[in-house]
């Protein structure tokens, strides 16, 4: 059992590196592994590139298909932790209206950029729309938690059902936000809220990564933790998990991590609802092989979906959040059923 476990690992290592060079190498302009080799050679060598393929693969395709695997792994892990907080398989990174809040934090930049003042369009520069989503998340998930405390008590249940309302009351500010706006603006919104790579840059790979070794440690803290609430919130209180306190680190991660690739990428469901789910079958429920199994497959299954997403229509580009939701909803439906008609055994 152990050694199948490991070549999990090694298996799912391996596709990665085949997927990742794939996502590097096909798309609207097709760039060879010799051009890929030279364009890196005259980097280190500080030369610019000598032809538009190599320009390609290091200003476009290379810090695209970094970011995309980076945040795959990340919304993978997100989902992990959500599921473990919750204690089910059916909860996603956005339930405490996270995405919402950070969809809705976009939609005000993009009617009313115009009428923010120039020193700030100056100063922020093209950050001003991941900052704007990142304050909507940051926004949405403190007023759940505040909201959701009972006399110095947080339940799981109130944050539920609070992170709903969140959920919708976010959703209804970004109808607002495109009804008001015009049609460019309007396909603007549309487009960030359906999930895209295109506008990756090197800036937000440096961003993304940063935040990609915070939640390596964070994992390393937390799967102890999650380990000890399968067994019930009373039972991980008995072997010294403090869950106010654990709670309230989880939600903070998850709210960064979350609130973060949301910003740059838009909204892309589902990847933190499936893909633990994936990983459980294979690993197991233990959250130390759990975690990083989940950052490989979730990094793989998005690089996937957004090779999909570019060569499906091929020069033009499907946002990725369609093939994230068209593969991610049929299979949530299958598990709902499982879940349902496990509950009706019971």
């Amino acid at each position: 059992m152990i050694q199948k476990k490991s070549s999990i690992y090694i298996v799912s290592s391996i596709v990665l590196i085949v997927v990742v060079l794939a996502s590097i190498q096909y798309g609207a302009v097709l760039i060879s592994n010799q051009q890929m080799l030279d364009a890196c050679m005259h980097f280190f060598q500080g030369k610019t590139p000598s032809s538009i393929y190599e320009g390609v693969f290091l200003q476009i395709r290379l810090p695209r298909v970094i970011l995309c695997a980076l945040s795959g792994g990340i919304l993978a892990v997100s989902g992990v932790y959500m599921q473990g907080l919750f204690r089910n398989p059916l909860v996603e990174p956005g339930i405490i209206g996270t995405s919402a809040g950070a969809a809705f934090g976009a939609s005000i930049v993009f009617v009313l950029a115009v009428y923010l003042p120039i020193e700030w369009k100056a100063l922020v520069g093209p950050l001003l729309v991941p900052l704007f989503a990142f304050l909507g998340a940051t926004l949405a998930t403190f007023l759940v938690y505040s909201i959701s405390k009972s006399q110095q008590k947080t339940s799981i249940l109130s944050i539920l059902l609070v992170g709903l309302a969140i959920n919708s009351l976010g959703l209804s500010g970004m109808g607002f936000m495109t009804y008001l706006a015009r049609d460019p603006q309007a396909r603007s919104i549309n487009f960030w809220n359906l999930g895209t790579f295109s506008g990756a840059n090197w800036q937000q790979v440096s961003i993304v990564t940063i935040l990609g070794i915070f939640v390596f440690f964070a994992s390393t803290q937390f799967a102890k933790p999650l380990n000890a609430m399968l067994l019930g919130e009373e039972e991980a209180a008995y072997l010294g998990v403090d869950l106010k306190k654990f709670r309230r680190k989880i939600l903070i991660v998850n709210t960064l991590m979350v609130a973060i690739i949301t910003s740059f990428i838009g909204i892309i469901g589902f990847i933190g609802l499936i893909v633990p789910h994936i990983v459980r079958q294979l690993v197991g429920s233990d959250h130390k092989k759990l975690l990083p199994a989940s950052v490989i497959i979730g990094a793989t299954i998005l690089l996937l979906a957004d090779l999909v997403a570019r060569l499906l229509l091929a020069p033009a580009e499907i946002p990725i959040g369609i093939i994230t939701s068209m593969v991610g909803a049929p299979i949530f439906i299958i598990l709902l059923k499982k879940q349902l008609f496990i509950k009706s055994d019971a």
